[in-house]
């Protein structure tokens, strides 16, 4: 099976990759060739840059792909122009949406693929609700061939699972633990979450790659846990005694504007 990964290094895709080549996936990647470091052996790079549609095109023009999977498709501008990039190019295209794209206040703390979505507090889940419904359109109109995947909070190597941190820098979270810092959480630390590890989700991922029943269904791939916060907090400190320390903070002090750069918080 011959499989277009665009991007292919990120959080997520850094462990869907390498399983895709172990189970003798031919498996090419596009992207610009930042983080060669997370192209797994075997697979084959291909360097272009998916946001500039001519050179896309021009750069893939004598390829075939049996599975497109766009790792870093946000708008809907992207998408359409995944639409028409890979019309009779390909026998599924995958959409990596999201799971924050879910009905915000939630009705029910169990989620489905079924629960509505709506999310009007956050513009890159309501940007990925549009991707969605472009996608069914045009599968409905056109028969494109779409597969809709959405991940929820995934961890891994590189991303350390914490309720407020930087995306950017995880590392200072362990600096706040090295320094003895305490940690944010917001509300209580009662509210319940799921995490899922990335190489967890590999597995149920590339278990749909060619998967002609996956065609014109939504799935999400999240682990079946359920831990409260504190709970999250607390695993590290069964080995390590560094995680002990929490500040609590209300979700009305945390929609209040942050200490100036230099300040700490106490």
């Amino acid at each position: 099976m011959k499989v277009l990964f665009i991007g292919g290094t990120g959080l997520i895709s850094q462990a869907v990759s390498p399983l895709a080549v172990a189970q003798g996936i031919e498996l090419y990647l596009f992207n610009r060739g930042q983080r060669d470091e997370f192209v797994p052996e075997g697979a084959k790079v291909i360097k272009g840059d998916i946001r500039n549609p001519a050179e896309a095109a021009l750069v893939l023009r004598d390829y075939e792909f049996d599975v497109v999977v766009d790792w870093i498709a946000f708008t809907p501008e992207h998408v359409q122009a995944d639409i028409d990039l890979f019309t009779g190019k390909t026998t599924q295209y995958i959409f990596i949406s999201s799971a924050s794209a879910y009905q915000k206040p939630q009705r029910n703390y169990v989620i489905t693929e079924e629960t509505p979505l709506e999310n009007p507090y956050w513009e890159y889940s309501r940007n990925k609700i549009a991707c969605e419904q472009l996608l069914m359109e045009a599968y409905k109109a056109n028969g494109f061939p779409v597969t809709i995947v959405r991940p929820s909070h995934t961890y891994g190597n590189t991303a350390i699972p914490a309720a407020l941190t930087s995306g950017k820098h995880p590392w200072s979270l362990i600096d706040r633990i090295r320094r003895g810092l305490p940690l944010v959480i917001h509300g209580d630390g009662t509210s319940l979450w799921t995490l899922t590890h990335n190489s967890d989700f590999a597995k149920g991922f590339v278990g749909l790659l060619g998967h002609p029943e996956a065609i014109g269904e939504t799935i999400h791939i999240t682990s079946d846990e359920v831990l409260n916060w504190n709970q999250i907090y607390a695993v590290p400190s069964d080995k390590r005694q560094v995680w002990n320390l929490k500040l609590c903070i209300s979700p009305q002090t945390l929609s209040q504007p942050f200490p100036l750069q230099g300040q700490r918080m106490a």
